[in-house]
């Protein structure tokens, strides 16, 4: 496939579901891509990346935005709370918050820096141990908390288990957004984010049907 494939997959998504065009963000997933796969995407004007881990995405975009001007970077993989002010410096949303402590320092330092990046909060769909998020029945008791400390929560997060029907975990993020008020539904990689976008997610992660497979890490 390729990001013109891609765009034309949700654009044809969107219409399925009776979306307007343009209510999907495709995330170009970036994370241990080479340079110049990422340097093609860019060429092909896409401005919105994620990167799983702060240290490799503070080692290459800063150079690429120098080149290319502004890029829209999520954080999408789990984030430390020492890495907390450089991930804030550099992202522009962060995916990943996923617990009580990782939130207190993420409004301490907001207070200290002036801004914020948009703020997603992970649900473990699948309630799987070996997977970071709040759990569904603590999500909106955690919502409530963010939202005590000046966090604007623009959105909720998940990544269904491997081996489970992902549409089933998709609408539970549905329902638990529609609770809280929340808009934003992360949710949808390169193998189903058809169905994420019918049961409306409005950012989709895309990396190997973009870049082709990953390098060994």
């Amino acid at each position: 496939m390729s990001l013109t494939d891609i765009r034309t997959q949700i654009a044809s998504a969107e219409t399925q579901a009776g979306r307007p065009e343009g209510a999907v963000t495709l995330i170009a997933v970036s994370k241990v891509q080479p340079g110049p796969r990422i340097t093609q995407v860019l060429d092909q004007g896409h401005r919105c990346f994620g990167e799983n881990r702060v240290q490799e995405a503070a080692g290459k975009w800063p150079a690429f935005r120098d080149t290319y001007g502004d890029v829209d970077l999520h954080l999408i993989g789990p984030l430390q709370t020492n890495k907390a002010r450089q991930a804030m410096d550099l992202f522009n949303a962060i995916h990943t918050v996923d617990r009580p402590k990782l939130a207190k320092t993420i409004a301490r330092l907001a207070q200290d820096i002036g801004k914020c990046p948009a703020l997603f909060i992970q649900v473990n769909t699948g309630q799987e141990p070996q997977k970071a998020g709040i759990m569904p029945a603590d999500t909106d008791a955690f919502v409530a908390s963010c939202r005590a400390l000046d966090l604007s929560i623009c959105g909720l997060m998940c990544i269904p288990p491997i081996h489970e029907e992902p549409s089933l975990h998709f609408a539970l993020l549905k329902k638990l957004a529609d609770r809280n008020d929340l808009t934003g539904l992360s949710m949808g990689m390169s193998s189903d984010f058809k169905s994420a976008i019918a049961l409306g997610a409005t950012h989709v992660r895309v990396g190997s049907a973009i870049f082709g497979a990953r390098k060994a890490t």
